[in-house]
């Protein structure tokens, strides 16, 4: 499966699999950080929302800024450099905080002052956001870059690119999950696992410097990833893709800041959540941003189609991770309080429920690869809609499985952990036909002189889909809680209750978008 791609794939590989295991290390324990020394769970699983949906809004600047200026391999390099001194930042907090701020009871504790690691975590917070923005979007454009425009293995490359992702966060929160153990009496002890997603973001720095002269070429032997004044060809710089200022005027962006600062405003009002500003500020960017791109006249129709293919899925896409990433709020408190997690007298750590979709994703993205080849060259391959649309059935599934499985179990009762497991597997290969799928279809779609960009645009679907997870995870059930309410009208009393949102939610996206495939198909004019 691996035979006949170029060399640069598997540099690229390993730099996202150390870089994930940075990432993954640290996520597999935030959540349980925050809840043992600063927040209520309720509180964790905003912050951790917000954190996630930052992560992937900023690939913005930092695909705008390798489009126009730094090239992606100068992008890659800073953007890791600031990712590792926020990893740090997060091993410094763990370092300085005391104990707990809550007693036994849940009050809390007003002898106890963790204003200096609170102060260290958010600083490493901003250092991981900043530096992600340079380093996401750029690398995934590179894996596109390998390849000639219409070169069918596209989509099996991003399958393995995938399975490099998912080695670094099977074995992250294993590791990190392991060394990091942190709880509730002694949060402080959460400092060797960020410390090691630290040592991660290094490696994944030493392997990218070391090679990238090397094998990050085009199929004609041209150097991928360098600033664009040295890599523009003659043909990219013709009327069709100059911006000049009669095709866009100052009034576009005037009228795009104007409507930024009228959706602050209203999404604003209407959020009432901890961090009510962020959630507004990655809302309104995921509307006026992707106006923004394809309102510039530069772009041919043909251009701005294909972008609006882009955008379409997105959407789609929002509902498939906005449900998927319950895995690291909701789905670990779960986990945490709700699951049998013994196996004989041994009990699995929490953390290592983490790793169960990267297992999944080694094991089976070669095998999806092979499909995607084996179709391809039989003419039989599903379009990438069509794929994605599968993945969101699937996600709906696993979300039906687990509301049948907690179906009148209160509080104090525990569930098999192997419901859980197969949840995580079904959503896996769900997640095989809809991630990698997406990053290369973006590759097939964007117009070359703006890739990066736009694939900041693709992971900033994450960014809105990260909040609303956390706000959706929010509405967890707990002991003491009381019932809450969906959009007003849907109450959330059980276990159940919770799960069968997403299984709805999903399952009506998926409908949806078998339904348009044909129609963004045509659009993509000839491309998917």
């Amino acid at each position: 499966m691996l035979s006949g791609h170029p060399k640069g794939l598997y540099l690229l590989f390993f730099t996202e699999m150390a870089e994930r295991f940075s990432y993954y290390g640290m996520r597999a324990l935030f959540v349980l950080y925050l809840v043992s020394a600063f927040y209520t769970p309720d509180n964790a699983s905003h912050i951790y929302g917000s954190y996630t949906g930052l992560i992937y809004l900023t690939p913005l600047l930092g695909g705008y800024i390798a489009d126009r200026y730094w090239g992606n391999r100068r992008s890659i390099i800073f953007g890791g450099v600031i990712m590792a001194i926020g990893q740090f930042l997060m091993f410094a907090s763990a370092c300085t905080v005391s104990q707990s701020i809550f007693t036994p009871g849940g009050a809390i504790d007003s002898n106890v002052d963790n204003t200096l690691s609170l102060f260290l975590m958010f600083a490493g917070l901003a250092a991981l956001i900043f530096g992600n923005g340079f380093f996401k979007s750029t690398i995934s454009t590179m894996v596109g870059s390998l390849y000639d425009a219409n070169d069918t293995r596209k989509d099996s490359a991003f399958t393995i690119f995938y399975m490099g992702i998912n080695l670094g966060s099977l074995m992250a929160p294993l590791v990190c999950g392991s060394l990091g153990t942190g709880n509730w009496a002694s949060p402080g002890n959460f400092k060797w696992g960020f410390f090691c997603a630290g040592c991660g973001m290094l490696v994944s720095l030493i392997i990218f410097t070391l090679f990238k002269n090397k094998y990050l070429v085009t199929p004609d032997g041209i150097d991928v990833g360098i600033p664009p004044a040295k890599d523009r060809k003659p043909q990219d710089t013709d009327k069709e893709h100059t911006t000049t200022a009669t095709g866009n005027s100052p009034f576009r962006a005037a009228g795009c800041m104007a409507l930024m600062a009228v959706l602050m405003y209203a999404f604003a009002s209407v959020t009432n959540d901890l961090n009510g500003w962020i959630t507004a500020l990655i809302y309104s960017c995921s509307i006026v941003l992707p106006i923004f791109i394809i309102t510039d006249r530069s772009l041919t129709r043909t251009d701005k189609m294909r972008i609006a293919v882009i955008y379409i899925i997105a959407v789609f896409v929002i509902f498939f991770w906005s449900a998927f990433e319950q895995a690291g709020s909701s789905l670990t408190l779960f986990a945490e309080y709700q699951c049998d997690r013994h196996i004989g007298s041994w009990q699995m750590p929490t953390t290592w429920f983490q790793s169960v979709n990267p297992i999944v994703v080694v094991a089976f993205a070669p095998v999806m690869a092979t499909l995607w080849e084996t179709l391809a060259k039989q003419n039989m391959e599903p379009s990438s809609p069509v794929k994605q649309a599968i993945g969101l059935a699937l996600l709906a599934f696993g979300y039906l499985l687990i509301a049948y499985a907690t179906y009148g179990v209160d509080a104090d009762t525990k569930i098999s952990m192997w419901w859980l497991v197969t949840l995580y597997f079904i959503h896996t290969i769900g997640e095989l036909t809809v991630s990698p799928i997406g990053l290369s279809m973006v590759s097939k779609l964007a117009p070359v002189h703006i890739a990066s960009l736009l694939m900041g645009v693709w992971f900033m679907s994450n960014a809105a889909s990260n909040v609303l997870a956390g706000q959706l995870a929010s509405l967890l059930p707990a002991e003491g809680k009381k019932a809450s309410t969906l959009l007003g009208v849907f109450e959330i009393s059980s276990l159940s209750d919770f799960f069968l949102i997403f299984a709805i939610m999903a399952g009506i996206a998926a409908i949806l978008l078998f339904a348009l495939c044909p129609v963004v198909k045509r659009m993509s004019k000839g491309i998917l």
